[in-house]
């Protein structure tokens, strides 16, 4: 079965292309600015600007035309919802131009499912953390159960907002990550809450320092340090309670290899395994919407919207075997 999958929850736009659970061609394009940070109608505008051209290059990419896809899937939430609503617009054009079925998939269990996909992870801790989402995830019984979380902003948000107002521009997490390999630790504060985390003062604090002119190498070496902390405590804590044995590291901050090295140690040091999905299906992309609507080929639906606040264990995971 081949399947096209639209992604446009936020600042990318991507189209990816699977046959069955083999990944044809994954094309994205990603709004970035100098200054600044995602203004929604701005987003809407970038998606509509580039969706026709970036189709056209994952056909040719697949060595594909329309006429081969079984199936359309698109991001019908969480996200942006001026965002979501060009992928959803597009992806109905499509279907009813070409006369194929459509469904919507969860943007969130889309990351899950294509890190269990590329990696050799079978039933792990999920840590995941985007811009607009942190969660610690685990499957158990019939869906995906959220054990903890961002309290406030996201551990990729709230890197992002320490990096736009000490004018990196956007996206300011790799920025962050680059300036971090020159600093020290500095103190910030830490905020775990039961198996929540809270990183809104953390960022407030940082801010301050550097607007009292403190070194922004430090502070984005001890953000990082402080942050992933927090998250790996969690993490830690949920693999016990769990009981389960590995972990995977999804989502867009995955990209961050101190992130990576920080996750693998504590593993290391409890016997556990970790798992970084790979860079390329790390942050958003239209191959992990096409890789969802296939495992959930056979549901049917009739209404298309979006769904902006969608959580992940409002769905029950039909395809996996039930324990």
């Amino acid at each position: 079965m081949k399947v096209l999958g639209i992604e446009s929850t936020a600042h990318t736009f991507g189209i990816g292309i699977t046959n069955n659970n083999k990944i044809l061609t994954n094309i994205r394009d990603t709004l970035t600015t100098e200054k600044g940070g995602m203004i929604p109608n701005e987003l809407a505008d970038h998606h509509n600007e580039v969706k026709h051209n970036i189709l056209k290059k994952a056909l040719q990419e697949s060595k594909l035309s329309m006429k081969d896809i079984d199936l359309i899937s698109y991001s019908e939430g969480p996200g942006m919802a001026p965002a979501l609503l060009v992928g959803r617009d597009f992806a109905l054009e499509l279907s009813k131009k070409h006369n194929i079925k459509l469904i919507g998939v969860n943007h969130i269990l889309a990351h899950l499912e294509i890190g269990l996909n590329t990696t050799k992870a079978i039933d792990p801790i999920f840590l995941f953390c985007s811009g607009a989402n942190t969660q610690v995830i685990a499957h158990e019984g019939d869906r995906y159960r959220v054990f903890g979380e961002a309290l406030s902003i996201a551990i990729g948000n709230a890197l992002d907002k320490f990096a736009r107002k000490i004018g990196l521009g956007f996206p300011g997490g790799p920025k962050v990550e680059q300036l971090a390999k020159k600093g020290k630790l500095i103190d910030l504060p830490y905020k775990v809450k039961g198996m929540d985390v809270d990183f809104s003062g953390i960022i407030t604090k940082a801010i301050n320092l550097y607007q009292k002119g403190e070194s922004v190498e430090d502070l984005c070496f001890s953000l990082q340090e402080t942050c992933f902390a927090m998250l790996i405590e969690v993490t830690e804590r949920a693999l016990a309670h769990c009981e389960k044995n590995e972990v995977l590291l999804i989502g867009g901050v995955a990209a961050n290899k101190r992130f990576s090295e920080m996750l693998h140690e504590m593993c290391k040091a409890r016997g556990a395994k970790a798992y970084t999905v790979s860079l390329e299906y790390a942050g958003d992309q239209g191959a992990m919407i096409a890789y969802q609507g296939y495992i959930e080929n056979k549901r049917k639906q009739k209404e298309f919207d979006i769904n902006p606040r969608w959580r992940i264990d409002e769905i029950e995971t039909f395809w996996k075997t039930k324990t």
